[in-house]
């Protein structure tokens, strides 16, 4: 199985990745978290790009706040899919980091999950190595129809609290 690069502009932006580093162990994705930054350290952000297909990563994550670079530097080095996530780390409560890493020109996307939504990326990261992989699939699947389940017992419990 390929792995999935989950990549931060900065150590501050960990507690927000948590969630998906733990969804892809659920999934045993193969994985590496790295910090690598579009501003500071940009040769080496064009490096691990460039490449990363070479060096069996099939996704990469990439997680960045304020200006949120980080998706953008990557997708432009890289024909692998990135999903971008944008951090809630300035005054703008992560608006600035959504618009950032959602206005990517054509040519060179980037698919962005919601404002700290690393477990979704994770999800969409399973999503795509599961095109070529039929035991992830039906993980994914169980995973789907237990969040089924659960929504169903909730709704008895609701439903019989209030008749």
């Amino acid at each position: 199985m390929k792995k999935v690069a989950i990549v931060m502009g900065s150590d501050s932006d960990l507690g927000v990745l948590t969630p998906a580093i733990d969804k892809l162990k659920s999934f045993s994705i193969p994985h590496e978290v790295r910090v690598i930054s579009a501003h500071r350290t940009p040769l080496q952000a064009i490096e691990f790009a460039s490449k990363a297909e070479e060096n069996g990563f099939g996704v990469i994550i990439a997680a960045a706040g304020k200006a949120a670079h980080l998706a953008g530097v990557l997708a432009g080095n890289t024909t692998l899919p990135v999903i971008g996530i944008p951090v809630k780390a300035s005054v703008l409560d992560g608006m600035d980091a959504l618009l950032a890493t959602v206005q990517m020109p054509s040519g060179i996307p980037v698919a962005t999950v919601a404002i700290d939504g690393s477990a979704n990326a994770a999800i969409l990261a399973a999503q795509i190595l599961a095109l070529s992989d039929e035991n992830l699939a039906s993980e994914l699947k169980k995973m789907r129809e237990k969040m089924t389940s659960d929504v169903v017992e909730k709704d008895k419990k609701i439903k019989a609290q209030f008749e």
